[in-house]
């Protein structure tokens, strides 16, 4: 298994991890259980760990996380994440025929 140091992908989803939260309102998403992202497989990219946290900041999705932890995914490898913040995204990609930017599906 893959340890993430500063950042990873898995899939559609991409993470690079942060020294600190950024400032602003701290909206709480989920814990315990932690669905990153949804794939359109029906697979979802998920942490499962009673201390992580799953939190919005200004419209940022953040993973803050108390001990090396696991994310994992059906259809790849899993990943170790590294205790710390983590910004979480979705890999983007560029039509350059149509001249539009739209996220990737996993």
């Amino acid at each position: 298994m893959k340890l993430a140091i500063n950042t990873f992908q898995q899939g559609d989803v991409v993470g690079k991890k942060l020294t600190k939260l950024p400032a602003g309102e701290r909206k709480q998403i989920a814990t315990k259980r932690l669905v990153v992202a949804h794939g359109e497989s029906g697979h979802s990219h998920v942490i499962e760990d009673d201390e992580a946290q799953l939190i919005e900041i200004g419209g940022k999705m953040l993973l803050t996380l108390t001990k090396p932890t696991i994310l994992k995914h059906e259809e790849h490898k899993h990943i170790k994440l590294d205790k710390g913040i983590w910004e979480i995204g979705r890999v983007q990609e560029f039509d350059y025929f149509k001249m539009m930017q739209r996220q990737v599906l996993d």
